[in-house]
């Protein structure tokens, strides 16, 4: 059995028939992570389209389908299961489909990860819609998804953590809830009765800065200082001895500096463990995509990667690379969700940067979020080491979609 918090039944109930709430058309729940707000608004999603309708379709948003069925449907569906619903998930189709006390339906699964993700959504006739981590999606998303809900009794569900202030769903949803007849409930760590203060702590451990703002306090901040303030000190000597496996992730630049990283696995961890920075702009030689390359090859010193990942931008680089037989990813390059990842992976211990990366160090001291009181940014400057951290742990560290290709490939 589960025990909920008060704001959590809230959550939960806000449309049944005793609720003073259950006239809303919306529910926005934001604020800390592992506060409860995924279970809560999706049990509450699935178990309000059950009761209320049948052989109806609807849909469960994130920011990509594979989110979905990684962040809401593994614990969600064994509840409902629990409940005494029969479940089927079609992967082929991203549908659920959920039967049981006279009623069926349909869900949906949708990634709203770019402005062209609306036309997926597009032509639907839906009961209602969950959007996931609502403030990652991009606004024609959410807004095409809502005019898919044109079913009478039809109701939206929105959960996320904070952004910038600036952001359109700040401003749009929740500064405006009442307006938009939504309840809004703000959560934070304690609403959750299944931490334990031994998992609160460690979780308050793993963020500092805005990070820490966001995703401990819950606070819709403006991000200030440094990207990584919690990297000093935390730069280690190479391991000694042998590494499992190796792998190369690179930002390439013409004018601006080209910066790579080896990295090398040991006992799940990996670390940096060198690099090759060229900055043609400060030495005035600008180097050939074969000058790089020597570059390359002297940084693996005979120690074959299994796994490279390059700028996209770089195509004749990556071209050379596969050319000479290295297997390449181009690198995924969402920034602020790069960032986000990079930081958990750095906290976590999961990624470690050796000091003799002294460029990497450097940058780490000097790459700052910028002045820009509009938007989530950090300043292009000393960011070239930053980037290509950033196109390894978004790109080929394991559980992301590019990592599992590579690890196709290599099979």
């Amino acid at each position: 059995m589960r025990t909920f918090s008060e704001k959590q039944l809230t959550a939960l109930c806000w449309w049944c028939d005793e609720s003073p709430y259950r006239e809303r058309t919306a529910i926005i729940c934001d604020g800390a992570v592992r506060s409860g707000k995924t279970v809560c608004t999706g049990l509450s999603f699935f178990l309000w389209a059950m009761a209320r309708f049948s052989g109806t379709s609807f849909a469960v948003c994130g920011r990509t389908v594979r989110a979905v069925r990684r962040n809401v449907l593994p614990e969600l569906l064994p509840m409902l299961a629990d409940l005494g619903y029969a479940v089927k998930l079609t992967q082929t189709e991203n549908r659920v489909e959920v039967s049981g006390k006279g009623a069926r339906n349909r869900f949906y699964l949708f990634g709203g990860k770019d402005e062209s993700s609306a036309a997926l959504i597009q032509g639907m006739t839906l009961g209602g819609i969950l959007f996931d981590e609502a403030a990652l999606m991009p606004r024609s998303f959410v807004e095409q998804g809502i005019a898919r809900c044109s079913l009478p009794g039809a109701k939206l569900w929105f959960n996320c953590n904070p952004e910038h202030p600036q952001h359109w769903f700040y401003r749009e949803w929740i500064r405006k809830a009442e307006q938009r007849d939504a309840l809004y409930l703000h959560f934070t760590m304690e609403d959750n009765p299944g931490l334990t203060e031994a998992v609160k702590k460690r979780y308050r451990s793993l963020f500092s800065g805005t990070f820490y703002e966001r995703f401990i306090e819950g606070k819709w901040t403006v991000p200030t200082g440094l990207v990584y303030p919690f990297m000093e000190g935390m730069f280690c000597d190479v391991p000694s001895g042998s590494f499992e496996r190796y792998a190369v992730s690179i930002d390439y630049g013409t004018v601006n500096a080209t910066s790579m990283g080896l990295w090398g696995l040991r006992s799940g961890v990996w670390y940096r463990i060198g690099e090759y920075y060229h900055d043609g702009r400060a030495t005035g030689e600008r180097r050939t995509d074969a000058e790089h390359f020597a570059g390359f090859l002297h940084l693996t010193e005979g120690r074959r990667p299994d796994r490279v990942t390059a700028d996209p931008s770089a195509a004749s680089f990556i071209a050379l690379l596969r050319q000479k037989g290295y297997p390449v990813v181009p690198a995924k390059n969402d920034v602020l969700n790069g960032i986000r990842e990079t930081a958990s992976a750095l906290s976590t211990g999961r990624v470690k940067i050796c000091r003799r990366c002294a460029d990497a160090v450097r940058e780490f001291g000097l790459y700052r979020w910028s002045d820009d009181r509009r938007r989530d940014a950090p300043v292009k400057e000393n960011d070239h080491a930053m980037d290509d951290i950033r196109y390894f742990v978004s790109t080929l560290l394991p559980g992301s979609a590019a990592a599992a290709f590579a690890v196709r490939r290599e099979g």
